[in-house]
């Protein structure tokens, strides 16, 4: 005859008494190995935070290296990156604004910010709030003279939102370069953003014309204002096309880096 349990034993021996795959067993297991996961999720999450954000930063600053055009595989892209200058801007005046260090001020956390951005009535990048500070970035030639700018864009396409950076000359009308580091965009079609031969097309194209009407366009045909002026829209992706389009005249215009770009014109930067 098997041994009876005392019928006044506590909870923790009626647990164990309970057979294995009883309902009460059967969720405990389950509820405490997904403590478990969830313990050792966690604290992978912040034993690699740094390391994320290390990743972050290197990413940042490969994508300025690149639309710069002194990315090099095999480079120490730290060393690369010290010879770029970055400065807060103040998109409003196109001054350097001092007060904010450039090495942790967010931009992305500024247009978030309603005390360091501003809603756009006039929205044709799609963005909703535009920061009034934004991170850029000077490259000096080795005998200090201005030989690059690269300016922060972003913008809505298709999809998502475009994050990336174009690079001008120093005469700050001329492009060097364009490139989006961050989007959503349809695989094949609005993706071939990233596409080299694309990119290339944006190489030594004019801003505005003489009278310094801004007249960059990308579309499938040639505007007026001549070829220098066109990049050809992406093959089968239109809203896309436009959605660059938009964010490149929006960010080059009055409401983006038009009283920086004056100054930069004027020799004042």
């Amino acid at each position: 005859m098997s041994e009876q349990l005392p019928e006044n034993k506590g909870p923790v021996a009626r647990f164990l008494a309970l057979p294995p795959d009883s309902v009460p067993k059967t969720i405990f297991v389950a509820v405490s190995l997904c403590l478990l996961a969830s313990m050792v999720v966690s604290a992978a999450a912040v034993a690699l935070r740094p390391l994320q954000a290390e990743n972050r930063l290197r990413d940042k600053q490969v994508n300025i290296l690149q639309v710069a055009g002194v990315y090099q595989d095999g480079i120490n892209v730290a060393d690369a990156f010290a010879s770029f200058e970055p400065h807060v801007l103040e998109l409003a005046s196109g001054d350097f604004a001092d007060q904010y260090d450039p090495q942790t001020f967010d931009d992305r956390a500024a247009a978030d910010n309603p005390e360091l951005s501003h809603v756009l009535a006039d929205d044709p990048a799609g963005i909703g709030r535009q920061a009034d500070y934004v991170t850029v970035y000077l490259l000096r030639d080795d005998a200090g003279a201005l030989d690059k700018v690269i300016l922060p864009l972003h913008g809505y396409g298709l999809w998502s939102t475009l994050y990336g950076y174009i690079a001008l000359e120093e005469d700050g009308n001329t492009i060097y370069g364009l490139q989006f580091y961050e989007h959503a965009e349809t695989p094949g079609l609005g993706a071939e953003v990233d596409n080299p031969r694309w990119k290339g097309l944006w190489h030594e194209k004019k801003l505005a014309d003489e009278n310094g009407d801004l007249q960059i366009t990308v579309a499938k045909t040639v505007p007026a204002a001549g070829p220098e002026y066109h990049v050809d829209a992406l093959s089968g992706a239109t809203l896309t096309s436009r959605g660059v389009d938009s964010l490149v005249r929006f960010w080059m215009g009055e409401e983006g880096y038009a009283p920086f770009l004056e100054k930069l014109k004027a020799g004042d930067i």
